[in-house]
């Protein structure tokens, strides 16, 4: 598909506007939240261009995605949490290798059960946040 050169950055930057903007003077919670927030749409488009076998896409997906797990593992702080902190790290670490074997096997269905996975997380992240105040 022609996107012109034009409406594409446009978009980009709007987007980015957008993720800026919802970034300022957020909690360390919310900011986490934001990360599984673009986490899920990276996934799910991800998702579409396996699917399309869109290797441009993919590859900007599958960078954007597992870029942001790496930023929520780095978020985890080991010494306080200890094993707690070691639960998601591990699942962080397994939703990569998961989401490089399936960008190789152009698997979309196991990108899709890693966003599930990933997906209730998210949920769990924000009904926490969501008690707090």
């Amino acid at each position: 598909m022609y996107v012109p050169r034009g409406q594409f950055g446009a978009k980009a930057r709007y987007q980015s506007v957008d993720v800026a903007s919802r970034i300022e003077g957020a909690s360390p919670h919310r900011l986490v939240q934001i990360m599984f927030d673009e986490l899920l749409k990276a996934l799910d488009a991800l998702a579409v261009a396996v699917a399309r076998r869109d290797l441009s896409q993919r590859a900007q997906r599958q960078s954007r995605a597992l870029a942001i797990l790496k930023g929520l593992e780095t978020t985890l702080d080991f010494e306080k949490g200890g094993e707690i902190a070691a639960g998601p790290a591990a699942i962080y670490r397994q939703a990569r290798r998961t989401l490089i074997e399936a960008c190789r096997a152009h698997d979309a269905e196991a990108i899709g059960r890693a966003r599930q996975q990933l997906g209730e997380i998210a949920s769990a992240w924000t009904a926490i946040g969501e008690r707090a105040r």
